[in-house]
């Protein structure tokens, strides 16, 4: 049995998709090791340099660059990005707005419509099964 607690660490590959960045971009030596929860909740309380500049000039990951884009991942495949993209690519591609980004974007707002139209029908419901529960 252990008498000290050891502390939780993680892989390079979680640390940066916790942080919101590409991998490959960030330094060698955050690629190479581990990171320790205490060592993630100081990145992300007192980011570094090399971090404050990935996280505004990127490359940044898929799911950065889809949230930036207002699609989805898949959204991003169809489109044919599969790779990382800087800050001033997404913005050319704002101002470009191909066809494909064009579709995706309204596609990704018919499915926020549906999801808060689920989401209202749901509490809709669960009042009306709260006003109908006996002691009521």
């Amino acid at each position: 049995m252990k008498s000290h607690q050891t502390a939780q660490t993680m892989k390079p590959a979680t640390a940066a998709k916790k942080l919101g960045v590409y991998l490959p971009a960030t330094p060698a030596e955050f690629q190479e090791g581990v990171v320790s929860r205490a060592e993630l909740n100081e990145l992300q309380a007192d980011p570094p340099e090399w971090l404050r500049e990935l996280r505004r000039d990127g490359p940044h990951p898929r799911p950065v660059v889809a949230a930036k884009l207002g699609v989805s991942i898949s959204g991003l495949a169809r489109g044919g990005v599969t790779e990382a993209l800087t800050t001033e690519q997404i913005e050319a591609l704002k101002q470009e707005q191909p066809e494909w980004l064009e579709k995706e974007r309204a596609t990704q707002a018919e499915v926020r419509k549906e999801t808060a139209r689920l989401k209202q029908r749901a509490t809709e419901r669960a009042e009306e099964d709260a006003e109908q529960a006996p002691g009521n």
